[in-house]
């Protein structure tokens, strides 16, 4: 058994799994100690003005510090010595300018160099961590894994590895600030952030044959949230959205309400995270665009995405 931290900074969240890995001859056993995430809106404007905020920077780094504190109680403090930890930081970190002043925080606190990896090394990490216990559902294969994030989305396709896969810079977060800026959001802007979703759609069929997957898995918190609505939950439940099967007409359904719902109206919805209520109106857009634009009757909804693969990338 090993014990391992992995800590995922994406454009809207930062996120820790602690977790304890047994490996096994069917791919072994990843048990949580623990599992946090605070929307800190690392990627706020960037999209714009191309630098990490000050003050997005702090909110991140506050964050940080209190997962430090998370690991060294559940390792040296809980008698398992240091724990061996991963932190890897995707969109907005690989955007911007001044990546390095991120990069010093995270050494400060955590003492290891975080990875700025690509969105192909991204993609890799989401199908490990969304399609290591696919198998006892036996979904038809291959898969196409996308994992929608603040400030980027990926595309990966395969059965027991990542085939081809592609990122593309559409993100809950990008399509927020690009265009849908009113509340609720007007027809115009909506049918603006359509397009060009479709068109970085139509880019990743270049790459990814799209066509060729008969399962789709969605991953995230745009996704998850999607389908706790979907599923008419009081809360957020993990354990009812994990592996829960939503339907392209629910999908549709949960994002014109959504869409058409002003902010109040969002952040009265009871599965909803607070840091979620200003951008999941363009993350279940963009999922009901990749269902429409490549004919999904249903997704397959997973919470175990990037940050697991981080874990079993350190056994």
């Amino acid at each position: 058994m090993t014990r391992v931290a992995a800590i995922d900074c994406g454009t809207n969240s930062v996120r820790l799994l602690i977790a304890d890995i047994e490996p096994g001859a069917g791919g072994g056993r990843l048990t949580d100690v623990e599992r946090r995430m605070e929307i800190v809106r690392l990627g706020e404007g960037v999209d714009e003005t191309g630098r990490l905020a000050p003050a997005a920077l702090e909110r991140t780094f506050t964050a940080m510090r209190g997962y430090a504190e998370l690991i060294e109680r559940h390792g040296s403090g809980a008698g398992h010595g240091p724990i061996k930890t991963r932190v890897v930081a995707t969109s907005a970190t690989r955007d911007a300018a001044n990546r390095n002043d991120f990069v010093r925080g995270v050494v400060d606190i955590f003492g290891v160099v975080p990875e700025v990896i690509s969105g192909d090394e991204e993609a890799e990490l989401s199908f490990t961590g969304a399609t290591r216990e696919l198998a006892e559902l036996r979904p038809a294969r291959p898969y196409l894994v996308v994992d929608i994030g603040g400030g980027s989305t990926e595309f990966v396709l395969g059965s027991s590895s990542a085939d081809a896969s592609r990122s593309i810079d559409i993100g809950c977060v990008r399509m927020t600030e690009r265009h849908l800026k009113d509340d609720p959001p007007s027809p115009q802007q909506i049918s603006n952030a359509a397009a060009d979703i479709d068109a970085a759609l139509a880019a990743v069929r270049e790459r990814v044959p799209v066509d060729e997957a008969r399962t789709l898995v969605g991953l995230a918190g745009s996704v998850t949230t999607v389908a706790g609505i979907a599923l008419d939950l009081p809360e957020y439940d993990p354990s009812r959205i994990h592996l829960s099967r939503i339907t392209a007409t629910q999908v549709h359904d949960v994002t014109r309400r959504l869409l058409h719902a002003t902010r109040a109206e969002r952040a009265g919805i009871g599965v909803m995270h607070p840091g979620r209520v200003d951008v999941i109106g363009a993350g279940a857009l963009i999922l009901d665009r990749i269902m429409r634009e490549y004919g999904f009757g249903a997704v397959v909804v997973s919470e175990h995405d990037i940050l697991d693969g981080i874990a079993w990338s350190l056994l």
